[in-house]
Parts: C-alpha cells; sequence; structure tokens
C-alpha cells in the first residue's frame, strides 16, 4: 500500500503524525481531517507498515488503533518504547478500566475509546504535543537529552541509555534545578534502586563521578540536575 503524506502550511510549523489502523475508512477520514487542521499526515495500516515509516521518517505524535490483525497496537507500542519516545495516542474500541490502565502501561500518552469526536482526538493531540513542546529538551555541558525521543547525546555522539536511565533523566530534566526526592524519581523501585540508577547514570554523563557537576546529591533531599539553563543554588 503506497504511504499518503500530506500537509498544509510549512514542514516546520506543520506537526507530523502517524496514523495506524486497519480500518480503511476511519484511517482515510482521520487523514483528511487532520490535513485540515494543519498537520502532516502520513498513514500506515498495520503495525509492520507502522515500522517501515519509522525507518524513514521522523513523527511528532502517533495516533495508533489498539486491535489490528497481526502485532496489536499495545505490542507495537512496547516496541516502540525500547528506544523511542515519540508520544502515543491510542484508539480503542474497548472501554474497561483494565483496558485503558493495559494502554497506558505499555507506554501510550493518551487513551481515546472509539466511537470518539474528530474534534476530541484532534484536542487530544494538540495537548500531547503542547506538554512535548514545553518540554523539548535540556543542555548540560557537552550533553542534550532529546525530551521527544529519549536520546542522549555527547556533541554529535549517541550515549546509549537503558530505559531505567532515561526514565530517571527525564524526570530529573523536567525540572531542572530543582530537587527530587527518592519517591517521586521511584516510580516503584525501592530507594535503593534509585541510588544505583543514579550511580549508573553518573558514570556515563560526570567527567568525574565521584565528584558530580550535574546529577547532584542534596543532603537529606534527594537529587537535581543542573543544567545551562537551571540557575545555581546551595547544595
Amino acid at each position: 500500500m503506497p504511504v499518503s503524506v500530506s500537509y498544509t502550511g510549512t514542514m516546520s510549523e506543520a506537526p507530523h503524525v502517524l496514523v495506524v489502523d486497519d480500518d480503511d475508512r476511519l484511517r482515510g477520514l482521520l487523514r483528511r481531517y487532520l490535513i485540515g487542521a494543519d498537520f502532516l499526515v502520513t498513514t500506515a495500516a498495520n503495525a509492520a507498515e507502522a515500522r517501515a515509516r519509522l525507518r524513514g521518517l521522523r513523527f511528532d505524535v502517533i495516533v495508533l488503533d489498539v486491535m489490528m490483525p497481526g502485532e496489536d497496537g499495545m505490542g507495537f507500542t512496547r516496541w516502540l518504547r525500547a528506544d523511542d519516545r515519540t508520544p502515543v495516542l491510542m484508539l480503542t474500541a474497548q472501554d474497561s478500566v483494565d483496558n485503558r490502565i493495559a494502554g497506558l502501561d505499555s507506554g501510550a500518552d493518551d487513551y481515546l475509546v472509539k466511537p470518539f469526536e474528530p474534534g476530541e482526538l484532534l484536542a487530544r493531540l494538540k495537548a500531547i504535543l503542547r506538554r512535548v513542546r514545553a518540554f523539548p529538551g535540556v543542555r548540560f555541558g557537552a550533553f542534550v537529552f532529546d525530551a521527544r525521543t529519549g536520546a542522549l547525546h555527547e556533541g554529535e555522539q549517541p550515549v546509549p541509555l537503558t530505559s531505567s536511565e532515561e526514565a530517571l533523566l527525564r524526570a530529573l530534566a523536567k525540572h531542572p534545578g530543582e530537587v527530587l526526592t527518592r519517591e517521586a524519581l521511584g516510580t516503584g523501585a525501592g530507594t535503593r534502586a534509585i541510588d544505583v540508577q543514579i550511580t549508573r547514570l553518573r558514570r556515563k554523563i560526570e567527567p568525574d563521578p565521584r565528584r558530580p557537576r550535574y546529577l547532584v546529591t542534596v543532603r537529606g533531599e534527594g537529587y537535581s540536575l543542573r543544567t545551562d539553563d537551571a540557575g545555581e543554588r546551595e547544595l
């Protein structure tokens, strides 16, 4: 099936959305509606086609059906989250609380039940994009952390992160210069696990991990990420 790519406005202004749904009619309707809302739109009929699109294009957000033949949307999202933080809005006909929880646990950013009003879909997409653009990334020393993709670079060189290290850095980078407790950083992990993750992350970003410059300990409080934009404070 040929890729459908359309946009209005300039490439720099139009958010690029990937719509993945096996329903030809719904896929076409969403394509036309989002084009009319000034989105650049690419479509795929299943997870395999979506993977092919992702190999050649970069997206600002993905609209993803859960129930598709072959690999379902939850499986695809878990695969995506292994090394990609592109926001995902899931679509499903299942309205149970358990299904919504499962979708979010798989890595989705939002969850919309079919049938839905196109206006609500658009509002949710805009809300996701506002959150992402409000936190595009942070710079500390020679490092840049891209909040959209979860990628860390030192200059031009990528720095590999585990999923737990990425989650930890993301939480800290959302509040540069602020102190976050171990509980706030834990997301279910114990305080000892947080300390271990901090130690491992320091080995990747600190010139001298024993005397951290960026990822600092605030005694009796927690940890803080010093970035180029964060003001100095006494620690």
